[in-house]
């Protein structure tokens, strides 16, 4: 332990971060070479899928077991010393999770237009954490989010309450991670779904339990630097390879020109029919725009109330190095977000050049990968085989014997695993892009499992069950509730209740109901009190997940279910259901769930889809809260001088590390 102590703890480590680092990126890109000459060589395509997901995972591991720690604030907040620029870098991992890595290009590619929504929420919502909330946290200088409710508002019942809201999301959010982990490993490692999740736990464990943040910390770093590498390369071939120019953002425009050229071909020819076409560039078509600015609102707002994202600004030596990481933050994810709109331009070319007209005896044997797990149909049903296409195919009047639009049905959690398999760029590239995805699932669900776990062992275990439990005793209770917590999530995944993206989605309006009101009001409104706070933690947090749920799973609980009837397509004012008789499709009514998209078939009041449910929650809370609080008396001076001096950016925290 004096070793490794030594190791992680002393000024060197920090001052050598650049060296280390630069050295890690320059090996993994040797490795990326290796790999194709191997490749090159006949080396079979599945032993490299092998090497590219157990390499990482075999890193990642090793970086968790050097940084073990049994120090509570290196375990808690990695003994606040992390500099801004690499706590940027760690933030823009543990952000850019399988939603953004495996879901939202291939959300854009499905929605076009109207899938823009997620990208500018996301991104916009570091501007808010940087304003209003990040930085008065670490002033603050707790552990966890529970701690500052707890100070702030009076005790251990706010303390309980911002806990259950943690959980709750939290567990949601990372549900959907060790889904994306499955869905790599079940494609690239040949293993059944339902196994691959717990597969992928492995990695996560051995991060994040041993170490804590500071273990999460430096393996954040390594797996942001994979998974940016891993997103970029393929549509930078792509662009180079069509347009001549290896800026994928600049050769986007003319992507988009080609595919508007491509639907009036297939058009033209068949290929296509007006009903199932839905125009890349058109707005609305998938939401109304009261949905698609909700995205927008929500996502930004849950971004800055996720207690996992906030837990890294407790992390930094300063206030002034917590302001500087956003920004930093900001610049890592940009890099990726600015990309993936050409990503999913570059994808739906790709398919409406390759797959798109292609003859049914010879479809690519990589079709048939994904089509045994259920993510590709053509004819209605599951492409697993040449012989189950052709006989679903033949069931149809006068089909034509090529993969018409309206045949092609690619689930959105696909679309960037698969794009170097349809463009037929060299199996390494595929490989590389596994290996970037399983990082970016995989840093998330660690940020997201040490914020669970540090909720119920330091808030719930620590503050309010054995006050006097010692050091040893508490880091036990975190690794062994981090445990049981990661086989519950993904036995929850191996259900498959979603797709990533809406499971993301849901994480944030939740953390918006029940977090966003609370601090905003305990940060900027000194005269917000313990009930008004605990009141409208609860009424908003309360009615989104009761929205949510009964849009979801009890329609008839007296909230309307969105009828497939009730949806349209923008374009043409035709509805879905007569879309899919026109189809001629032998399940066709069966999927219209996928051909309206998962995310915009479940709304209610309003009509506003639940993915948007905290659009109702938050402005209850913020409602109550300050009607609540004006009804007592207000807080006393000395915490009402807390607050003052919690937005005061110089001086000491408020909070010593003795929480």
């Amino acid at each position: 332990m004096a070793t490794n102590k030594a190791f992680v703890s002393s000024g060197d480590f920090i001052k050598n971060l650049g060296r280390m680092y630069g050295t890690y990126t320059g090996s993994f890109i040797g490795f990326i070479v290796l790999l194709a000459i191997l490749e090159q060589v006949g080396v079979p395509n599945k032993v490299l899928g092998y090497l590219f997901v157990f390499f990482t995972l075999a890193v990642y591991a090793v970086i968790g077991v050097m940084t073990r720690t049994a120090e509570i604030s290196e375990y808690y907040v990695a003994g606040r010393r992390v500099p801004a620029f690499y706590n940027g870098m760690a933030t823009g991992a543990d952000w850019m999770s399988a939603a953004s890595f495996v879901g939202m290009a291939g959300t854009l590619f499905l929605l076009g237009y109207d899938g823009i929504a997620w990208v500018l929420g996301w991104t916009g919502g570091f501007v808010l954490v940087s304003i209003l909330i990040g930085p008065y946290l670490r002033k603050f200088g707790a552990y966890t989010v529970p701690d500052f409710m707890a100070f702030r508002f009076g005790g251990n019942f706010a303390r309980f309450i911002a806990v259950v809201v943690l959980v709750c999301c939290s567990f949601t959010y990372v549900t959907a991670q060790i889904y994306g982990t499955g869905l790599i490993a079940s494609r690239f490692l040949g293993m059944q779904f339902e196994l691959a999740v717990f597969a992928g736990l492995v990695g996560i464990l051995l991060c994040a339990m041993l170490g804590g943040m500071r273990a999460v910390t430096w393996t954040q770093i390594a797996q942001y630097i994979v998974l940016i590498i891993a997103y970029l390369t393929p549509i930078v071939i792509l662009s180079t390879k069509k347009y001549g120019i290896p800026i994928p953002e600049l050769t986007y425009g003319q992507a988009i020109a080609d595919i508007t050229a491509r639907e009036q071909q297939m058009l033209a020819t068949g290929l296509a029919t007006v009903a199932n076409l839905k125009p890349h560039i058109s707005p609305f078509i998938n939401y109304s725009p009261l949905n698609f600015f909700g995205i927008i609102l929500c996502m930004m707002v849950g971004t800055a109330s996720l207690p996992h994202i906030l837990m890294r600004y407790f992390t930094t030596p300063s206030v002034r190095e917590a302001r500087q990481s956003v920004a930093w933050s900001l610049l890592f994810i940009f890099l990726l977000y600015f990309s993936a709109p050409a990503y999913a331009a570059f994808s739906k070319l790709e398919v409406y050049t390759h797959i798109i007209g292609a003859d049914l005896t010879t479809l690519k044997p990589w079709i048939y990968s994904w089509g045994e797990l259920g993510l590709i149909q053509i004819c209605g049903k599951n492409a697993s085989s040449a012989d189950a296409i052709l006989a679903a195919c033949k069931a149809i009047a006068s089909h034509p014997g090529v993969v018409r639009l309206q045949d092609f049905v690619i689930n959105t959690d696909v679309i960037v695993l698969s794009t170097p398999e349809i463009a037929g760029l060299p199996y390494v590239i595929s490989g590389l892009v596994a290996a970037g995805g399983l990082a970016a699932a995989l840093s998330t669900a660690d940020g997201l499992l040490l914020a669970i776990a540090n909720a119920l062992s330091h808030d719930i275990y620590y503050k309010m069950i054995d006050p006097s439990a010692p050091t040893i005793r508490r880091l036990t209770v975190a690794r062994v509730l981090l445990f049981f917590v990661a086989v519950a999530a993904a036995a929850t995944a191996a259900t498959r209740p979603s797709d990533i993206l809406a499971m993301v989605g849901w994480a944030f309006s939740l953390a918006m109901a029940g977090n966003f009101p609370a601090l905003i009001m305990g940060v900027w409104w000194k005269r917000a009190t313990a009930t008004g706070a605990i009141a409208g933690m609860i009424a908003g947090f309360g009615l989104c997940l009761f929205y949510l749920v009964t849009t979801r799973y009890f329609p008839g609980m007296g909230v309307k279910y969105f009828g497939m009837d009730s949806l349209l397509n923008a374009t043409t004012g035709a509805p879905l259901v007569d879309i899919a008789k026109t189809m001629a499709l032998p399940n066709a009514m069966e999927m219209l769930p996928t051909l309206a998209h998962p995310l915009a078939n479940k709304v209610g009041w309003f009509n506003l889809n639940n993915i948007n449910c905290g659009l109702l929650g938050a402005p209850l809370g913020f409602a109550v809260i300050y009607v609540v609080s004006l009804m007592g008396p207000e807080p006393s001076k000395e915490m009402q001088a807390y607050v003052d001096e919690i937005r005061k950016p110089r001086g000491k925290t408020v909070l010593q590390d003795n929480v």
